[in-house]
């Protein structure tokens, strides 16, 4: 294929000044701006204008820049963010507004929602919530829940009075890394390789079962000018398999002779961008043969399904098991009992930045510069598979635009330094939006059954379930869902007769991995809502029957562990009381009035565990002082918009009695900064939080040796050097007499920390964790009878987090967390092959989430930093469930299949008697 010609050059004005550039025929105005001129503050999410990451500004009016081609912006005005927050009022009021609200959280989203916010801002300067929704209802945002942004642009233009409050332990203190997710110059995994890299793009499987063989791949490569190299299975030096969990490395990085799902990679090609540009991968050598596919559980455990491995029996990949009591005889015994199946569907991560980064080989050494929630363990894999020890291999994290469990595991590293090894040139490569929804990993679609029973008073007596999980065609995080569930399955409440089991069922499926909850919330949506039903049938108040129940210091959970303290569900729960007690009477009220809408309020509580089950957990934290006073924290638990960047630096500021101002901060590079761990399992403020307190504290004391001073002394930073005041006296630290170590440092410590937890016995009996966080959420929806339509109208969420570190970052995640379980129960559903983009795949917009008030309790943990627990993950549990909840007491209606779409949802409607 010959080279695309150019057009003539093009101009316009950009960002003030003239613009030229030399475009292919219908290049997008996002490629020109991005990879011509540099501007990477225009961010890329989809390319087909459904996210609308790329909004720029031209002639004014907000555009998506990868809908326009450049040509059409011929002698019109262009402004990206970068060029309007140094000389736009309205930008740069927004930009203070957004850190002070917590507006930005990964700050994918950022550039685009600022750019639609001051088109709105110029034509209205004090917009109404309502104009706000309307003006930004083109750019998602996967993280914030939409409120905080809402909140921002409605204050913009009270920005310039906002005061920055205090980044003390416990303040609502705005992010640290905040201003370059404000400003346009946060770097992701697409902004950050060097002019000239070459690009990669993997081939991919259309199928999802099928041989295949290929053709003459160097005839094919010879054929496409600029195309340097093709990778294959063959070009994997060491173990052609990635995975998370020991004894299940089962995914290979390129697929031999077999493909197992639609999107698994089969080779790799890679040559000069603009070669790549033009290549039709249509073309390439590779013919299939389509085989039986298994797409859910039971075709995959029915007796004659074909197995996916050999060494699986009946496609089961493993299990979970927890037992306490005789289950049957408490559920025979019981006065009522409830039982009931539910299924939910797989669910897309949906993030907006998709996987991107780029590769090099430095001095023999391979690395790879990528958005991870996990740089340790992404070079631990990578060792294995280029067969290279882990001295040679260096991860440089990105900042990360969304990862909500899927970016732990490998996507794009093995293909990139591959290539890189191969071509001995830096390569890089992003993932297209189908590319990432086909090939990444979801969240297990469930099939579950449960039964529980209660006595005449309400006291639960006995509770078994049964779950099966659609693991899809490898186990990533498979093994984890499948031991987490039965631990969880019981809710915060105390079952002294319990049984469950859980399975991870292998089906031609795209790998189900970890996702914010690992299993928790499908649980979740069975036990809450029996427990509605079950607290109908005893004649109770669904907030009383779980007050009756609720665990309690002392009590022990389904798995025999018993917290002396700490135990926050009840309070929890109570905190809901005032607005359960108005919103019941505010239902009755308007349902009085209205036939064919209803209204309905829902509440469920939910509990989750910090860290890995039963498993080492390690992290570790470095810090160091300079000659001339500078104190360096390295930090390596990975920020994807929770705020690690910020929590962790506070509590080691805390612990080291120095303003957190004072202190330079280093991120995840595996070359500077020790292993803090993946982030996931709502672990890095709990863990990586402990080792950061050790670290500060040993830090500390070093420092007050130097002076001879009692561990009541004050450490300050006066004229750039460190002071330390005891008894009235200060004394300046003379730290040029003390030796330099080999990072520079005069006094350095390192700590690191491991969370005290014991192996689950066969009944599931044991200590899982060392502590959990809870949460209970409270939801009014309206119903339209006639179109099956859910609105919820607002949400109430009480959450225990131990000590709020810094509560505006807590109400960042609970907001965005209930936005993602408001899609889970109501519109999201990812279908293979059919569901993979972000216009047929639905999340929740910005007028879809309704207010949300977020009550945050501190019943402080043991074992937690200052107190503090974990919340992430804690968030999206309780959601779903108090929305099944909410529309079964507007309508009678039980939706047994989430999401509760509108056919879904019409069709209980109608079983439940309406017309």
């Amino acid at each position: 294929m010959d080279k695309p010609t150019t057009t003539e050059v093009t101009s316009f004005t950009l960002n003030g000044s003239i613009a030229q550039v030399e475009p292919l025929p219908g290049e997008r105005l996002s490629y020109a701006l991005r990879e011509r001129l540099d501007r990477k503050d225009v961010k890329i999410g989809c390319n087909a204008g459904d996210c609308g990451a790329c909004t720029v500004l031209v002639d004014g009016a907000p555009v998506c820049a990868c809908l326009m081609p450049v040509q059409q912006a011929v002698g019109r005005q262009v402004e990206t963010l970068a060029g309007l927050v140094k000389t736009d009022h309205d930008a740069q009021a927004l930009m203070q507004s957004f850190q002070h609200h917590q507006a930005a959280q990964c700050g994918i989203c950022t550039p685009g929602m600022m750019i639609s916010a001051v088109a709105l801002l110029r034509e209205v300067p004090q917009p109404s919530a309502a104009q706000v929704q309307d003006a930004l209802g083109g750019v998602l945002c996967r993280c914030t829940g939409y409120r905080k942004i809402i909140d921002a642009v409605v204050g913009a233009h009270a920005a310039d009075g906002l005061t920055v409050a205090s980044t003390a332990l416990g303040q609502p203190a705005r992010r640290l890394d905040g201003q370059a997710k404000v400003d346009g110059s946060e770097a992701f995994g697409d902004d950050v390789a060097p002019a000239g890299a070459l690009v990669a793009r993997v081939i991919r499987a259309p199928h999802a079962s099928a041989g295949f063989t290929f053709g003459d791949l160097e005839a094919w490569r010879s054929a496409q000018p600029g195309i340097h190299c093709i990778l294959t299975a063959d070009d994997v030096p060491g173990l052609n398999a990635f995975g998370v969990i020991p004894g299940f490395i089962d995914q290979p990085v390129f697929a031999v002779n077999h493909i197992r799902f639609r999107g698994e990679a089969v080779a790799c090609v890679v040559g000069e961008a603009e070669a790549m540009i033009a290549l039709d991968l249509e073309s390439f050598p590779v013919r299939w043969s389509p085989q039986t596919a298994l797409a859910d559980t039971d075709a995959a455990t029915a007796p004659d399904a074909p197995q996916l491995f050999e060494d699986r029996k009946g496609n089961i990949m493993c299990g979970g098991f927890v037992q306490c009591g005789d289950v049957e005889a408490a559920l025979d015994a019981a006065d009522v009992t409830v039982e009931a199946q539910y299924t939910t569907s797989f669910v897309e991560h949906g993030y907006i930045e998709p996987e991107a980064g780029f590769a090099q080989v430095i001095d023999g050494r391979i690395h790879v510069h990528a958005c991870t929630q996990a740089p340790g363990m992404d070079r631990e894999a990578l060792a294995a598979i280029l067969d290279r020890p882990m001295a040679d291999i260096r991860i440089v994290p990105t900042a990360v635009g969304g990862g909500f469990g899927s970016k732990i595991d490998l996507s794009l590293q093995p293909f990139i330094a591959l290539a890189a090894l191969k071509t001995a040139r830096p390569v890089r490569m992003t993932y297209a939006r189908a590319e990432t929804m086909q090939s990444t990993t979801k969240r297990h679609p469930a099939q579950i059954t449960i039964k529980v029973g209660a006595k005449a008073d309400g006291t639960l007596s006995g509770l078994r379930f049964d779950g099966d999980f659609n693991t899809g065609a490898y186990a990533s995080w498979g093994p984890t869902v499948a031991n987490r569930v039965p631990v969880h399955a019981s809710g915060p409440y105390h079952i002294p007769d319990y049984r469950a089991r859980s399975r991870a069922v292998h089906t031609h499926c795209p790998p189900a991995g970890a996702f914010r909850g690992f299993g928790v919330p499908q649980s979740a949506i069975a036990q809450e809502t029996a427990f509605d039903l079950l607290a109908e049938k005893l004649g109770l108040d669904p907030l009383e029957f779980r007050l009756k129940n609720a665990l309690a210091d002392g009590v022990p959970t389904v798995c025999g562990q018993v917290f002396d303290q700490g135990v926050g569900i009840a309070p929890c729960l109570e905190a809901l009381r005032p607005a359960w007690e108005e919103a019941k009477a505010e239902c009755a009220r308007f349902n009085a009035k209205n036939d064919t809408v209803k209204r309905g309020v829902g509440i469920a509580g939910a509990w989750y565990g910090c860290g890995n089950t039963s498993l080492p957990n390690p992290s570790t934290i470095l810090a160091g002082v300079r000659p001339d006073g500078t104190v360096v924290l390295h930090q390596g638990a990975m920020d994807i918009g929770q705020g690690a960047n910020t929590v962790i630096p506070q509590i080691f500021a805390q612990a080291l009695g120095l303003s957190v101002e004072g202190i330079k901060i280093l991120g995840g590079d595996t070359d500077i900064t020790p292993d803090a761990g993946k982030t996931s399992a709502s672990r890095q403020t709990f863990v990586s939080g402990n080792a950061a307190l050790r670290t500060g504290e040993a830090l500390r004391a070093q420092i007050l040796r130097q002076v001879n001073a009692g561990p009541a002394a004050q450490i300050g930073c006066q004229d750039g050097q460190l002071t330390v005041t005891d008894g009235g006296r200060t004394q300046r630290l003379d730290l040029t007499r003390l030796p330099v170590d080999a990072q520079r440092y005069v006094l350095q410590a390192q700590e690191s920390y491991d969370p005290p937890v014991k192996p689950l016995d066969e009944n599931g009996q044991g200590v899982p964790y060392a502590q959990f966080g809870y949460a209970a959420h409270l939801v009014v929806v309206e119903v339209d009878i006639a179109l099956g339509l859910c609105r919820p109208l607002r949400f109430v969420a009480a959450h225990d987090v131990g000590r709020a570190i810094n509560p505006l970052l807590v109400e960042g995640q609970v907001q965005g967390g209930i936005a993602q379980g408001l899609g889970m129960a109501l519109m999201e559903e990812y279908i293979p092959g059919r569901t993979e983009n972000l216009h047929d795949y639905l999340v929740p917009t910005i007028g879809d989430v309704p207010p949300i008030e977020t009550l945050i309790l501190e019943v402080a943990d043991a074992h937690g930093p200052y107190g503090a627990k974990g919340l992430g993950e804690h968030v999206l549990i309780p959601t779903a469930p108090a929305i099944l909840n909410a529309i079964y007491h507007a309508t009678g209606a039980r939706v047994t299949q989430t999401p509760a779409t509108p056919t879904r949802l019409r069709a209980a409607l109608k079983e439940a008697g309406h017309a």
